[in-house]
């Protein structure tokens, strides 16, 4: 019997937006590596997110594992993008805890 290697590609595509998902599901890439880094098992991310297989989990973190450098810039990346919107978001939105101090004083 001879087996047949090929070269596999990651389960990971890039959506509209810029952000990197994995496999079909909607779930993103910092998703899986951040519970991979919190000491997630690959069975166990794919018990907290039932759309991910098995197989594009492990494939994630081996690519992870491959291309560590790059996929730690483009973590880095889309915690900054992450940090901008809230920044931008702060900015526009109003001050809401004097609001929130007046209600919890109308609680009985």
């Amino acid at each position: 019997m001879n087996l047949v290697l090929e070269r596999e590609t990651p389960p990971l595509r890039e959506d509209e937006t810029g952000a990197i998902r994995v496999g079909n599901s909607r779930v993103l890439l910092e998703v899986v590596i951040r519970a991979f880094q919190d000491g997630a098992s690959p069975e166990s991310i794919v018990q907290r997110y039932s759309t991910l297989s098995l197989s594009d989990v492990y494939s994630t973190i081996g690519y992870y594992l491959r291309h560590q450098n790059a996929v730690e810039a483009y973590l880095n990346h889309r915690e900054q993008l992450a940090e901008s919107v809230q920044q931008r978001l702060s900015n526009i939105q109003p001050d809401l805890s004097f609001i929130r101090s007046r209600l919890l004083k109308l609680q009985p």
